[in-house]
C-alpha cells in the first residue's frame, strides 16, 4: 500500500483512472478531462448535510454524512469498481482534496489498490486551468481565419486539423456557432468553467513554436466568454481571410444550417431579436420566410443586410493586422475545395 503525499496535477497521466468523488451537479459543471463521476454524496444528500451542519450541529452532519458516504462507497465497490484488477491505480479528487476524496482513498487502499488523492482537489485543478490560459496564450503563434458569414471557416479549421495542423476550435468547445442563429439543436453549451478547461487542455498539447489556427471570434460565443488573454492575442495575430463568393457562401449556409428549417417557430423568434437593427418590415419578411421554410431567400438577405455590413465594419476595428491580411479567393466551398483551402493555408506556413 502506498503512503505517498497527495498527487500534483502534473502527475495525473500516471494513473489508470481519474475518479471524481463530488456530487453529480458539481461534476456536470466542470471536471478534469477523462474523469469518471463516482459521488460519495448525491446532490440531495450533500444539500441535506449542509442544512443539518448549519441548523443542527456539525456532529450530526458528520454522523449522517458518514452513513451516506459508507453506503455510496459500498455501491461503487460492488458496481463501478468490481472488475478493476489488483494493480489498478486510481487518482481520486473532490472539491478541495478533503474528506470526500480522502474517505474513498482510504477504502480503496484497504482493498489493496494504490489509490492516491489529488492535492487541492478540483479547486487546485481550476487554479491550474486559469494559470495555463494566462501563461501559455501569450506565447501562441496564432493564425486567425476570417471571412464573411458562410465562408466555411470552421470547416477549414477541421480540414487543417485533419492535415496535421494545430487547431483551436472555439466554437467546438463552446458547442455554438457564434452567431444569433448559432445554437445547435439539442446541444447545451458547457459551463464557462468547462469551456475554459477544454481550452486549457488543448493549449497544453500545442507545440508553442508552431502555428495555431483559430477562427476570428467575438468576445462571446453564445453565452460563453472567450478569455480576455485569448481575445487580445487574436486581435494582434496575423490574419488569413477567406474571400468566398456570395453564391458559394449561400450554398454552404443552406447545407450547414439546414436544420434551422426543422423548427420554424424558433427560427422566427430568434429573427425577432433583430427588429431594432433591421426594422419591423424587414424582419417581418424574414419571419414569413422562416415560417414557410424558405431558407434560400432568408439567408440571402441575412447576408446582404445583416451579416456582411457588420463584418465589413468590424474587421479593421478588431484586428490590428487586418490591412496586412493574406487573402484566399474561393468560388466553391464543397468538401474538396475546403481541403484545398486548408492545404494552401498550411503551405504558406511551411
Amino acid at each position: 500500500m502506498s503512503h505517498r503525499q497527495p498527487v500534483r496535477i502534473s502527475d495525473i497521466a500516471k494513473f489508470h483512472t481519474i475518479v471524481d468523488a463530488r456530487s453529480p451537479a458539481e461534476f456536470a459543471l466542470d471536471r478534469i478531462p477523462g474523469a469518471i463521476n463516482c459521488p460519495v454524496l448525491s446532490d440531495e444528500e450533500r444539500a441535506e448535510i449542509g442544512t443539518i451542519y448549519k441548523q443542527v450541529s456539525p456532529f450530526e452532519a458528520k454522523r449522517l454524512g458518514a452513513a451516506y458516504v459508507s453506503a455510496n462507497l459500498a455501491r461503487h465497490l460492488h458496481d463501478t469498481f468490481h472488475d478493476r484488477p489488483a494493480n489498478w491505480k486510481p487518482l481520486v479528487y473532490c472539491w478541495r482534496g478533503g474528506l470526500r476524496s480522502g474517505s474513498m482513498v482510504t477504502w480503496l487502499r484497504l482493498v489493496g489498490w494504490d489509490a492516491q488523492q489529488l492535492a487541492g482537489g478540483y479547486k487546485g485543478f481550476r487554479g491550474h486551468v486559469i494559470e495555463q490560459i494566462d501563461s501559455l496564450v501569450p506565447r501562441l503563434q496564432l493564425r486567425v481565419l476570417c471571412g464573411a458569414t458562410g465562408s466555411a471557416k470552421t470547416r477549414v479549421l477541421h480540414a487543417l486539423a485533419a492535415q496535421g495542423a494545430q487547431v483551436m476550435d472555439l466554437e467546438g468547445y463552446a458547442s455554438h456557432k457564434g452567431s444569433l442563429l448559432g445554437h445547435l439543436p439539442g446541444v447545451e453549451q458547457p459551463s464557462q468553467k468547462h469551456f475554459e478547461t477544454l481550452l486549457a487542455t488543448q493549449i497544453a498539447q500545442f507545440d508553442l513554436n508552431q502555428p495555431v489556427y483559430i477562427e476570428g471570434e467575438s468576445a462571446k460565443i453564445g453565452r460563453i466568454a472567450v478569455p480576455l488573454a485569448l481575445v487580445e492575442r487574436m486581435r494582434q495575430a496575423p490574419i488569413i481571410e477567406i474571400d468566398a463568393s456570395v453564391p458559394a457562401r449561400l450554398a454552404y449556409l443552406l447545407r450547414d444550417y439546414a436544420y434551422l428549417g426543422a423548427d420554424a417557430g424558433l427560427l422566427a423568434t430568434k429573427l425577432g431579436y433583430l427588429k431594432e437593427l433591421q426594422g419591423k418590415e424587414v424582419v417581418g419578411r424574414w419571419q414569413g420566410w422562416a415560417t414557410q421554410g424558405a431558407l434560400e431567400p432568408l439567408f440571402s438577405e441575412l447576408m446582404a443586410l445583416h451579416y456582411d455590413p457588420h463584418y465589413e465594419r468590424s474587421q479593421a476595428r478588431n484586428f490590428a493586422q487586418w490591412a496586412l491580411r493574406q487573402t484566399l479567393v474561393a468560388d466553391d466551398l464543397s468538401d474538396g475545395s475546403i481541403d484545398q483551402l486548408a492545404a494552401q493555408i498550411r503551405q504558406r506556413d511551411l
